[in-house]
């Protein structure tokens, strides 16, 4: 039986070297997110990357500034 992921990393690499870490509770989520916004958005337009657990915080990145993604499923159990 295969382990399951608790959430995912989302590493977007972006142009002139930067990154940003974004977390997302399913793949799904993230799919989602990337089908519906980023790989639809022109490359000149802002698009609105979601930070999870930061209110009144926002990240916008150009769309044609995402030159990389690299997704980290995260595994272990949770400790209360």
């Amino acid at each position: 039986m295969g382990r399951i992921p608790r959430r995912f990393l989302i590493h977007l690499l972006l142009a002139g070297g930067h990154t940003q870490l974004v977390e997302f509770e399913t793949l799904e989520d993230f799919q989602q997110w990337y089908g519906e916004v980023l790989a639809t958005a022109l490359p000149e337009a802002l698009v609105s990357v979601p930070l999870r657990g930061l209110q009144l915080e926002y990240l916008l990145v150009r769309a044609g500034s995402v030159i990389g993604i690299r997704v980290e499923p995260i595994f272990g159990s949770q400790v209360e």
